[in-house]
């Protein structure tokens, strides 16, 4: 059974999911023009990813009610 979360959390989650999904392309990408896809590839790139992610969701949290409205506003 997969878990299951109130309604009410439901930004949370999305900002979770969205955070952890967005941080782990940029930083791969940004890695691999950094350092290649050697041996150290996977650590540093682990390594950037946790830092990127510790950064982005609670920016993510912060940031998307500005979003929805500004989306509301270019989207009537």
């Amino acid at each position: 059974m997969r878990p299951r979360f109130p309604t009410r959390h439901a930004p949370i989650v999305m900002a979770l999911l969205l955070s952890i999904a967005m941080t782990m392309v940029v930083s791969a990408v940004s890695t691999l023009r950094g350092v290649g896809l050697g041996p150290e590839f996977m650590s540093v790139w682990l390594s950037s990813w946790g830092l990127s992610w510790i950064v982005a969701f609670p920016t993510v949290l912060v940031i998307l009610p500005l979003v929805r409205r500004l989306t509301g506003w270019l989207c009537p």
